[in-house]
């Protein structure tokens, strides 16, 4: 099984990295590695990839070392079929402690956390609290749906109707083009547009984004409600953690009654919310929170 291999000449200009692979629990991973000094991981959800980190891997890469992996059916990482892995968040929080250790990311972590990202780094970082410094939070989530939240209607037919959400999602890639129509509050560049959607450009390279919101966990039948549950009660562990939220508000999923969620669990926490922002925060005001991202890693200076 190889990376995807796809042009990228018409975005080049916006991911001028070098691609790097790691074999993870038998299968290729891309990630971008940049810099050195303190690591910081950002961990991306669904639709998008390592591209969605560029601004911060190419602001911050001066003075840190800025990782941003590909889940494996995401972004350039390998194309298994359903047959040949589970895509579940058991399997995603796996290959993600696979990946560092393979990097040797065993000590002060900087998480960087956006949509699936953080159910996804959360678990690692339940499963090794002593590695994680500091907690960066974009318009994520890693506890239990709030009760009496509805699911919103895109993700309760993808997630609730498979004779419908298969070829709309595979087909027609309509939840990456809906993301790329409607996750930004102001509107996506062609060039940005085609970066984001680059990797979903077939039916089989599609599949992750349809088992990302297939595996939302809502009741207790559901297989990745277990491994969710234990993270929601494992977040205190970090609450004394230096922790930076910041929060587009003009997202249709992870709305205010998320951000509530986590200034809940996490008190300390310094909050900037975006009232012009969408649920791609890092597309809306990209410059603004790698100067708040900057600022907090240095109030928050590691031992050495």
């Amino acid at each position: 099984m190889e990376l995807l291999r796809i042009d990228i000449t018409a975005f080049r200009h916006l991911y001028p990295f070098t691609s790097r692979t790691a074999e993870v629990n038998g299968r290729p991973m891309h990630y971008v590695d940049e810099g050195s000094g303190e690591p910081i991981l950002m961990v991306h959800g669904n639709p998008t990839w390592s591209f969605y980190f560029r601004k911060l891997i190419g602001g911050l890469s001066n003075d840190y070392r800025a990782i941003a992996p590909d889940h494996i059916g995401c972004g350039l990482s390998a194309r298994p079929a359903a047959s040949e892995y589970g895509f579940r968040l058991q399997n995603r929080v796996d290959d993600l402690e696979a990946l560092c250790s393979h990097l040797r990311l065993d000590r002060n972590l900087t998480l960087v956390l956006h949509d699936w990202g953080g159910a996804i780094g959360m678990a690692l970082a339940i499963r090794h609290p002593e590695r994680i410094a500091r907690l960066v939070l974009l318009n994520t989530a890693a506890f239990l749906k709030p009760e009496n939240k509805p699911l919103p209607l895109a993700l309760k037919l993808v997630r609730g109707f498979p004779l419908l959400a298969t070829p709309a999602v595979l087909g027609l890639n309509l939840f990456a083009r809906g993301a790329a129509c409607f996750a930004s509050a102001r509107g996506l560049r062609s060039d940005v547009r085609k970066g984001l959607l680059a990797p979903y450009n077939s039916w089989r390279n599609r599949l992750a984004t349809l088992r990302f919101v297939q595996d939302i966990p809502l009741s207790p039948e559901d297989p990745s409600y277990a491994l969710l549950e234990q993270v929601d009660h494992g977040l205190r562990t970090f609450e004394t953690k230096p922790v930076l939220i910041c929060w587009g508000e003009r997202d249709f999923v992870f709305d205010r009654d998320y951000l509530a969620e986590w200034r809940r669990r996490f008190p300390l926490a310094e909050v900037h919310r975006f009232p012009n922002a969408g649920h791609y925060v890092l597309e809306d005001v990209p410059d603004r929170i790698l100067q708040l991202l900057a600022a907090f890693l240095k109030r928050h200076p590691l031992p050495h």
